[in-house]
């Protein structure tokens, strides 16, 4: 920029943007009267695939087909996207005529998509054209046509692909959701192939994953006194210990401010039984439920807790922690 930004430059800057969001969002919205029993056959189509759905397409087209087909695979429909380019040198060697082939043209006439259809064709993949113009080399190819013509492009010299890109986007995306839709697609499937975000780690761990076990876990008897509770506590590494009755079942929890709030009260308290301390109705949940559940028991009423025992057939296995749970991106 050779000149400071003025006043009247912002002005421009903010009517530039208005017009563009303008002229793709009312771009997208007309495809919604020009969706038709093509777009449905394109559904079926992906979903009754045998093989995988290959995603093509050059420049910016191929910009928004690699993100189409992350979106694919991740919504349940396995997909691979293929550089046209790169096609006609050996890539089409992953094209089975099991798979369907979803090309991006604007113009339907890109050379090096017009290059690989007839390969495509001699190989026995059925296409899907998402493109500008139906008449164009690449819709005579294709099996079914999705219509992404556009009036014109936001661009303000009419020459950069900005509306029709974002129309193959939204096409796109339209499509991924009907199909995971038909597939009947859960959030535990989508969960599955998430496993390192936010959204796979609750749907996917259980308590039993993240809770303290063994040493981690303090374990007492009800008679003994409350000094070696504050020992057994302290051996574990934990903020409470759970007291057993004498067939091992769960009678109650004491937890560090259980035993401070009692010293205060007592200065004798360590000499207490542990069951004249602890706290009987503690909440518990079993190993096998998810720990988001556990996360939603742990701050629910009347108070927010900082552990809370796993119990199975009525004996403590082990100690969910408030903190376990923060490490492990549930919170």
């Amino acid at each position: 920029m050779t000149k400071p930004f003025t006043n009247d430059d912002r002005e421009k800057a903010i009517a530039r943007a208005v017009n563009t969001l303008q002229s793709e969002g009312e771009a997208i919205l007309r495809l919604c009267d020009r969706l038709d029993d093509s777009f449905a056959e394109a559904v079926e189509l992906i979903l009754c695939c045998k093989g995988r759905l290959v995603v093509t397409g050059m420049g910016k087209s191929g910009a928004i087909g690699r993100k189409l087909a992350g979106t694919f695979s991740s919504t349940g429909a396995a997909s691979l996207f293929l550089h046209p380019a790169e096609g006609i040198h050996g890539d089409l060697g992953m094209v089975t005529a099991d798979d369907i082939v979803l090309a991006l043209s604007n113009s339907g006439e890109t050379e090096e998509i017009v290059n690989i259809l007839p390969a495509i064709a001699r190989i026995g993949a059925n296409m899907i054209a998402m493109v500008g113009r139906r008449d164009s080399t690449l819709g005579a190819y294709a099996k079914v046509v999705l219509d992404s013509s556009v009036e014109s492009e936001a661009c303000p010299l009419g020459l950069t692909p900005t509306t029709s890109t974002a129309v193959q986007l939204a096409l796109g995306d339209a499509l991924a959701l009907a199909v995971m839709e038909a597939r009947h697609f859960t959030s535990e499937d989508y969960a599955l192939f998430h496993p390192g975000g936010a959204l796979g780690r609750r749907l996917l761990l259980r308590v039993s994953d993240v809770m303290r076990t063994g040493k981690a876990v303090a374990i007492v008897e009800r008679n003994i006194m409350l000094r070696d509770v504050m020992f057994a506590i302290s051996k574990a590494g934990a903020g409470a210990a759970l007291v057993v009755d004498d067939s091992g079942r769960l009678a109650g929890i004491i937890t560090d401010g259980d035993i401070r709030r009692a010293l205060l009260a007592d200065d004798n308290a360590l000499l207490k039984k542990a069951e004249q301390i602890m706290v009987a109705s503690a909440r518990t949940i079993s190993p096998d439920r998810l720990a988001t559940e556990g996360l939603r028991l742990m701050e629910g009423p009347p108070r927010q807790i900082g552990e809370m025992p796993v119990i199975e057939d009525g004996k403590p296995v082990g100690m969910l922690m408030l903190k376990d749970l923060v490490s492990a991106g549930i919170v």
